[in-house]
């Protein structure tokens, strides 16, 4: 019996660039690059449909962007506008049908029920169903792409390879036919990087018949684990769990731009990271055993120092560390020129496993009650209302980024407008 078409998965297109031209009417038709600071020598984190179609690549320095696309209009990031068109993105898509899980913040994951599952025209009508609304609610430049398959793999293939603004099912008989149709190369596939792509050719793999000619034994040998053996079955079309990814860190990095490349500047701006970090430990209830600290300069040398102690939320005790590693940086490095920062807060441990310090309860009680108004105060009047002193005169630096795996909470890091400046809800009069 033929597989059913199970999962829908929505690709959102070039999507920071296309809400910057939903935004700015000027923009559209235009090359895009989205920075994070304004500067020559920084990378793009997104780029226009238009810049892709003249050969620019993400992550590209804005001067090779103008070399490459003259006239490109290069703009800062602004998460809080992304992160209020996801939401919209994920609002107009629950009109049509429930999203199973976020992916990312472009991309979203959806199962189709029985009705659809067992007709492609109809699974097909529900996603220019999902389009038209995205178009009516959201933006009619923010265009996505979206697959349909019998799992997940399969259905994110499908929105991978039919862009921009594609349709495209593949179902069990389909495969592997259209891929090798459409001239597939390995590292098209979700789980093939350029190290799995080279030791798939050592063993002979090389091109999308050979991968499908292959047997389940031979890919788990290749991968070395039973990822292999999942690999082969999903590409089938297979419905099988996928592993699930536990994240032990909490952390954020920040490019440094010209004028903050000092010393001085790059320890409060570590010192305004860790801040967030601790915030954020706090916020999802865990606690830190361990932190870790690295630089980059300019000429590609990394400084990374960690230390392991008792886990805490301790925002004071973060700092101590941090101000310590930073102290015993080789002399050598000392000058050197910092060009990009980052702190780790890693060894999470859940709320509910901690076991508070017999001899030292009464310090982190009153702490505790310290970060908590501080946190309290931040979310109520923004950021930096209150912050440690460390971080003074950086606090401008390291707005809010996004990260394709991680959406932040303007709540959290900007502000909780939902508060209306109150600590307390306002009472209910009548």
């Amino acid at each position: 019996m033929p597989l059913a078409l199970r999962n829908l998965a929505i690709d959102f297109d070039s999507f920071f660039a296309s809400v910057e031209q939903q935004e700015r009417p000027a923009l559209r038709g235009r090359p895009v690059g989205v920075v994070p600071v304004m500067a020559e020598t920084t990378g793009l984190v997104a780029i226009s449909l238009e810049a892709k179609r003249l050969g620019l690549k993400r992550n590209a320095r804005v001067s090779e962007a103008r070399q490459l696309c003259p006239g490109i209009a290069i703009v800062e990031s602004r998460p809080e506008v992304y992160i209020d068109y996801h939401r919209r993105l994920k609002a107009a898509v629950e009109r049509c049908i429930p999203v199973k899980k976020i992916q990312s913040i472009d991309e979203f994951e959806c199962e189709l029920t029985k009705d659809f599952a067992e007709a492609p025209e109809r699974a097909r009508a529900l996603a220019r169903q999902i389009k038209t609304a995205i178009a009516r609610d959201v933006g009619e430049i923010v265009w996505c792409s979206i697959g349909i398959g019998p799992n997940w793999f399969i259905a994110k293939l499908a929105s991978d390879i039919d862009k921009p603004d594609g349709l495209l099912v593949l179902g069990e008989s389909d495969l592997p036919g259209k891929l090798i149709e459409r001239n597939l190369k390995l590292a098209d596939f979700t789980g093939i990087g350029p190290n799995m792509d080279k030791r798939l050719r050592a063993a002979g793999i090389d091109t999308i018949e050979k991968l499908y000619a292959a047997s389940s034994g031979q890919l788990r040998a290749i991968w070395g684990s039973v990822e292999g053996a999942r690999f082969h079955a999903w590409m089938r079309g297979e419905p099988q769990e996928r592993a699930q990814t536990k994240h032990n860190t909490i952390g954020h990095g920040h490019v440094l731009p010209p004028e903050g490349r000092n010393h001085a500047t790059a320890l409060a701006v570590l010192h305004r990271l860790l801040q967030k970090a601790a915030m954020r430990l706090r916020h999802t209830g865990h606690y830190a055993g361990s932190l870790n600290v690295s630089v980059r300069y300019r000429d590609d040398v990394e400084w990374r120092a960690d230390r392991h102690f008792n886990e805490t939320q301790d925002t004071l005790h973060f700092t101590h560390v941090l101000n310590e590693l930073w102290a015993a940086r080789p002399r050598e490095h000392q000058r050197r020129v910092p060009l990009q920062i980052s702190v780790m807060l890693g060894r999470l441990l859940e709320s509910s496993a901690h076991t508070g310090d017999l001899f030292d309860q009464k310090t982190e009680t009153t702490r505790g009650r310290l970060h908590s108004a501080i946190d309290e105060l931040n979310k109520t009047f923004g950021k930096n209302s209150v912050y440690f002193g460390g971080a003074h005169g950086a606090t401008d630096y390291a707005p809010m980024r996004i990260a394709f795996t991680r959406i932040p909470e303007p709540e959290l890091e900007e502000i909780d407008a939902s508060r209306k400046g109150r600590l307390k809800p306002k009472k209910e009069t009548g």
